[in-house]
């Protein structure tokens, strides 16, 4: 039969470009880095929130560590299938980001522990962490975890993107990491907004232009 005509633009090619030239409309970019200025715009794409852009904070050259470990081709470890799923596929296929919440290991630790799956899969991040790309997209606790870790000298990361959402520890976890002292670069957002979608978005920017594909926005 015949599809329904629908009163709104059906083209994805259209959608895709209008959108993120409402982004631009809409979102003070100016504020930051010339090359964070696209992951920004891929965040706020995520979320439909123009005001995101005042809460992104980051550490220096940021862009620039985050393509660098990606051209390294870095582990890229996440804290959630939710956060691995909004992965592109075609960077999923070639960084091969790994989720290790949901393994028996991280469930035993957990239970031990007394403490969250996410905390705990953090923690057997630990043979992989250094050099890795980091992108924290659900757990607060799996980002407090990390920032007491590294107090203790663990092997330093080459990236954190780190946008844990909630309403419990979110704001203070990502205040923490944005308040430094750890030594590895970062890129967050104030507040208790986040989640998978904005950090696997900020992601796929940084992939795209680690990958010379370009970024949107």
């Amino acid at each position: 039969g015949k599809p329904p005509k629908l009163d709104c633009e059906t083209d994805p090619a259209r959608i895709y470009r209008q959108s993120f030239e409402e982004v631009r409309r809409r979102s003070d970019l100016t504020s930051l880095p010339e090359d964070l200025r696209s992951v920004a715009a891929r965040m706020i794409h995520a979320c439909g929130m123009p005001d995101l852009v005042k809460d992104l904070v980051h550490s220096g050259h940021a862009a620039l560590s985050a393509v660098g470990a990606l051209r390294r081709r870095s582990p890229v470890l996440c804290d959630s299938e939710m956060t691995r799923a909004g992965i592109l596929g075609q960077h999923r296929d070639y960084f091969k980001p790994d989720v290790l919440v949901h393994g028996e290991a991280a469930a035993q630790l957990a239970q031990s522990w007394a403490t969250t799956r996410s905390a705990a899969a953090v923690e057997l991040w630990r043979p992989r962490i250094e050099g890795a790309f980091l992108v924290i997209g659900n757990a607060p606790t799996a980002l407090f975890h990390l920032l007491a870790r590294l107090e203790e000298d663990w092997p330093r990361p080459a990236f954190i993107l780190a946008a844990p959402v909630g309403f419990v520890g979110a704001e203070e976890s990502k205040r923490l990491l944005a308040e430094g002292g750890h030594g590895v670069p970062f890129l967050t957002i104030r507040g208790r907004r986040g989640g998978s979608a904005i950090a696997a978005a900020g992601f796929n920017a940084l992939a795209d232009a680690a990958r010379g594909a370009g970024v949107a926005g």
